[in-house]
C-alpha cells in the first residue's frame, strides 16, 4: 500500500481537527482529495507527512509505520507541491538551488551539489520549459513560474508519492491550466509517483485521477472511484446545497441550481 490509514484521529487544543480516518491508496491510484475550507486537508496532508502524529489509530506510508521509522528519511520519497511551500523558500537563491534542495527535502542547500544533481535539475526545468530560469532569483518569478520550479523540486528525489497541495491558488486561469497540463502529463506517465491532489474546486480533478475522496469536518464523507463519488445527488449532499455537475473533457464541472 502507498498509504495506510486505519481509525486515526488528530486533537489539537482539544478541539477533534481528523475524526477516525480509514483510507486506503494503492500503488498505481491517483486520488483527488475535495473538502470545503476547514475540512481537515491540511492536516491530513501534514499526518502522512509525519509532520502530526495521530492522537489515536496507525498511519502507514510506503509501508513505513509511523513511531517505527525514521520520517526525515521517508520524506525524501515523498514530493510536496503546495502554495504555502513559496513562502518558505528562501528569496536569496537560485532557482536551480531551489530545485536541487529537493533530493534532500530540505528547505535551502546545505549540502555540495555534484554535476549529476545540476543535470538533473536542469532536465526537470526542461520538462516543464522553464531551464532558462536556471539561473534566476527565485523570487524574481511569476506565480505560475515559481509552481514550476515547486514541481520540478519535488521530482528531484525521485519520489514515490507526490502530494500537491491546492497547487493552483494564486493561478490566473491560463497559469493554472498550463499548470493542470503538466500534471495530467506527468500523472499518465509510465513512471509517476501516486498522486494526490488537494483542492475545493471540483474542476481541476483531471481526468488522470481514478479515484476521489470527500472530507468534511474532518472526516472521510465518502472515498471511491471519481465515476461514483462524484455525482449530483452525492455533491449536493456533501455541500449541503443543491448542486448541478456536468461532465466535459474528463472534466466535471458543478454550479449551484
Amino acid at each position: 500500500m502507498t498509504v495506510q490509514i486505519a481509525h486515526a484521529s488528530y486533537k489539537r487544543d482539544q478541539a477533534n481537527i481528523l475524526k477516525n480516518i480509514n483510507w486506503t491508496v494503492q500503488p498505481g491510484d491517483h486520488w483527488a482529495i475535495i473538502g470545503l475550507n476547514g475540512s481537515g486537508k491540511t492536516s491530513l496532508l501534514k499526518l502522512i507527512n509525519g509532520y502530526i502524529f495521530p492522537s489515536e489509530g496507525e498511519v502507514t506510508v510506503l509501508g513505513k509505520k509511523f513511531g517505527e521509522y525514521d520520517f526525515r528519511e521517508l520524506r525524501k520519497s515523498i514530493g510536496w507541491v503546495s502554495s504555502s511551500l513559496q513562502e518558505a523558500l528562501y528569496a536569496s537563491e537560485t532557482v536551480e538551488e531551489i530545485v536541487i534542495s529537493g533530493k534532500y527535502a530540505s528547505i535551502g542547500l546545505y549540502q555540495k551539489p555534484d554535476n549529476s544533481d545540476y543535470m538533473l535539475a536542469l532536465d526537470l526545468l526542461e520538462q516543464f520549459n522553464c531551464a532558462d530560469l536556471s539561473k534566476r532569483m527565485y523570487h524574481t518569478l511569476s506565480q505560475g513560474e515559481k509552481q514550476k520550479v515547486i514541481l520540478a523540486r519535488a521530482l528531484m528525489s525521485s519520489p514515490k508519492l507526490l502530494i500537491l497541495d491546492e497547487p493552483c491558488t494564486g493561478l490566473d486561469i491560463f497559469a493554472r491550466e498550463n499548470f493542470l497540463t503538466l500534471i495530467e502529463k506527468l500523472g499518465s506517465s509510465i513512471n509517476s509517483p501516486n498522486l494526490l491532489y488537494v483542492s475545493h474546486h471540483i474542476e481541476e480533478i483531471l481526468p488522470v485521477f481514478s479515484h476521489t475522496l470527500l472530507l468534511k469536518n474532518g472526516r472521510v464523507y465518502l472515498s471511491g472511484k471519481k465515476v461514483d463519488v462524484l455525482t449530483e445527488s452525492n455533491l449536493t449532499e456533501f455541500f449541503d446545497r443543491e448542486v448541478g455537475a456536468d461532465w466535459k473533457d474528463g472534466r466535471l464541472w458543478i454550479y449551484t441550481k
